[in-house]
């Protein structure tokens, strides 16, 4: 077992950053620092620490979240190393809400990229301290002050330059600290550097940054900015406090700069956490589902939030939480808020690159693993019984591609379980058995995402799958208003079956008046569950069919509608009168009626000049500036219509909506048109006609299927 930490030397910290901006290198150089290892991997090589899974060695990148933990100077470190793929920001979403700090990594050549701007997005929703690492300064193509200047062109004049380097690229050994204007000139292979006074070359730039650095930092707190002019400048402990209290509610985000690779400038970033870091207990308060706020504390009853939910074979299912107060020893019982019932802890772990540490006991925000705790998952809330929180769940985002999963060997109902698994793991995850579309339709964030998912169901659980483009749920309707009539009479020895059913069937618009031509002497409006609406009205007059059959005249109207007349798509927005017919005391009943409805409808719908009804989403496209031209093109080119343009911070977005069917698979084109610097979301916006020959072209494909 290893100790357990008070709340107030305990620092969680997420790393964010765009995919290979070197997160997990600079994880693996943190925990080496620390002396947690003996010595460094590489994600090159399938070594590191945060990349074990067997997909991540194999994709040489991030697509789990990975929990380190490590002792600096007496403090412990949480870090949670996130992938930068923007198909796996389901695996971010939930530790930047339960950490409240992160650490943003920029590529030194590439500066802020689309990834990071999301993410950074999400920082500020959950109203978490960021401080950001310029990483990779001895790349052969890096370039620090274009790094700095994305970060302000995107972040704001908060961004406080705390660091730069003596010199870049491959000559990149030596890194100038504005704040204890001092220079680090780092050995061959990195690690402890010699201090050494700044170079006269440099004095100049320096000086200028220092001064900035303290007129910000005096700026966003009263009592130094009267230290300030009286002393005509702050001292490094001064500056540290103001930075605790500035990045606190986000005024200011120091910025630092490393070669994670060379081991280079980590030890700074570290000490900085150490010193400047909020804990939890005085850090930004949680979040309850109620709104109200709740302050960490470990002199509180025990409660904890479930973050992730994870399964190994041998172990079977693992929950992680950060404690939100209290102490947590094994044995106590916590009451679930989501199923209402008791929970007892086993023995608590700590989690580091998938081992866990048994610990003998947990305060109020670190972050701990519990094995086998029954009927528990993530989001959900365990507290002492009459504390009586719960704390706001986690919104992961919607689902931007999906894909029909096609399962080989009749294993549909071992998939099944195995999808139920992973959804619980992946919450960005969807999946849904279409009874419509007869596919089991599989949604995520991207397609990577999706081919993860995959890996998984053909490695973990032994099963054969494939991917297919899923079908279009494409609706019908009418544009004109027709009669139709149909006689069924069918007699073979005994009692037959008899019917007539006269229809008024017309297009269906809300506050449309009643028919004139009829008196309607009853209504039923049906809510459909696909959309749309049937209007169905009793117009008979004199008896001339018995009110007990107008259910079956509704029932086969509506039969035809889920399996439309036109390409057996359901029908929508019709209004259906019945206004004459027949019948026989002897031979007519009710299965009668529903034949007769179904073949009136099927007539009267096909003579009304039917149109097919495509799904249209809005679309939102970010992309930087100089990719406008390619993405208006390729939204042109899928029937798109560009409905707005706007500005967000350095990136533009294009809203249009687009077809559905025009938007299978959009999120690898637009990586391939971007080079992975463009993101989307969409929406349902409404159902709208297809052009003619598209409508030609399914209702061929439709009869062709029905005639196979």
């Amino acid at each position: 077992m290893v100790q357990s930490y008070p709340t107030s030397r305990i620092r969680n910290v997420v790393l964010l950053g765009h995919s290979g901006s070197g997160k997990t290198t600079l994880a693996e150089t943190m925990a080496f620092e620390a002396g947690s290892i003996n010595r460094r991997g590489s994600v090159n090589d399938g070594t590191s620490l945060s990349d074990f899974h067997p997909l991540e060695k194999g994709k040489k990148k991030s697509v789990h979240t990975t929990v380190l933990n490590f002792d600096w100077r007496g403090h412990k470190i949480n870090l949670l190393d996130t992938p930068g793929t923007q198909d796996f920001l389901g695996e971010v979403i939930a530790p930047l809400r339960i950490s409240r700090n992160n650490i943003f990594v920029l590529d030194a050549e590439h500066g802020v990229e689309v990834g990071t701007e999301l993410l950074w997005n999400y920082a500020r929703e959950f109203n978490t301290t960021s401080m950001i690492v310029v990483n990779k300064l001895d790349h052969p193509n890096s370039n620090f002050n274009h790094a700095v200047e994305s970060a302000k062109e995107r972040f704001g004049n908060s961004v406080v330059v705390i660091q730069f380097p003596y010199s870049e690229g491959e000559e990149f050994n030596a890194i100038i600290d504005v704040m204890k204007m001092t220079m680090y000139e780092f050995p061959e292979s990195g690690g402890k550097p010699d201090k050494l006074p700044i170079p006269d070359s440099m004095r100049a730039r320096a000086e200028l940054l220092h001064n900035e650095l303290v007129e910000a930092v005096a700026e966003n707190d009263e009592s130094l900015m009267d230290l300030y002019f009286e002393k005509g400048t702050l001292d490094e402990d001064e500056l540290i406090e103001g930075f605790r209290k500035s990045m606190r509610n986000n005024s200011l985000h120091p910025l630092f700069c490393v070669s994670a690779e060379k081991n280079m400038g980590t030890g700074r970033v570290m000490g900085f956490i150490d010193a400047a870091i909020q804990s939890p207990d005085v850090g930004i308060p949680s979040t309850l589902e109620d709104g109200s706020e709740f302050v960490i504390s470990d002199e509180k009853p025990p409660s904890l939030f479930i973050f992730k939910h994870s399964s190994e074979d041998h172990v079977g299912d693992m929950v992680y939480f950060k404690v939100t107060s209290g102490v947590l020893r094994p044995g106590i019982d916590l009451y679930n808020d989501r199923t209402n019932n008791t929970v007892r802890l086993g023995s608590l772990y700590v989690p580091h690159c998938g081992k866990r540490i048994e610990v003998p006991e947990l305060r109020a925000g670190d972050i701990g693993l519990g094995v086998k705790l029954k009927d528990c998952t993530s989001n959900d809330t365990l507290c002492e019984k009459g504390l009586n929180v719960t704390f706001r769940r986690v919104k992961y985002p919607e689902p931007n591609i999906s894909l029909a999963l096609k399962v080989d060997g009749g294993a549909d109902d071992k998939a099944g379980v195995a999808l139920h698994q992973l959804i619980k793991e992946d919450p960005a995850l969807s999946v849904d058995q279409n009874a419509e579309l007869k596919q089991m339709i599989l949604g995520g964030l991207g397609e990577e995402h999706l081919l993860k998912v995959k890996y998984i169901l053909e490695n973990q659980y032994k099963l054969s799958v494939s991917f297919e483009d899923p079908k279009i749920p494409y609706r019908e309707t009418i544009t004109k208003a027709v009669r139709a009539n149909y006689r069924h009479k069918k007699q073979s020895g005994g009692a037959g079956q008899f019917a007539d059913v006269h229809l008024f069937i017309e297009p269906y618009t809300d506050g449309m008046p009643d028919p004139q031509e009829f008196t309607v002497r009853g209504r039923e409006e049906i809510e459909l569950p696909w959309g749309g609406k049937l209007v169905f009205l009793n117009c008979i007059v004199g008896g001339v069919i018995d009110n007990r059959f107008l259910p079956a005249i509704l029932k086969g109207v509506m039969d035809k509608m889920e399996n439309g007349p036109l390409s057996g798509c359901r029908a929508r927005d019709v209004r259906v009168s019945v206004f004459d017919g027949a019948m026989h005391q002897v031979d007519s009943n009710e299965a009668a009626f529903k034949t007769a409805a179904i073949m009136a409808f099927k007539q009267g719908f096909l003579n009304a000049s039917p149109r097919l009804l495509e799904p249209v989403y809005e679309v939102n496209v970010f992309v930087p500036a100089e990719y406008m031209g390619e993405i208006m093109t390729d939204l042109s080119g899928r029937r798109g219509q560009i409905v707005g343009m706007d500005s967000e911070g350095s990136l533009q977005k294009v809203t249009a909506r687009v077809p559905l069917a025009e938007l299978v698979r959009y999120s690898t084109q637009l990586k391939s048109l971007t080079q992975g610097r463009a993101s989307h979301t969409r929406k349902f916006a409404d159902y709208v006609q297809v052009p003619r020959e598209i409508q030609d072209r399914i209702m061929k494909e439709s009869l062709a299927l029905e005639t196979a």
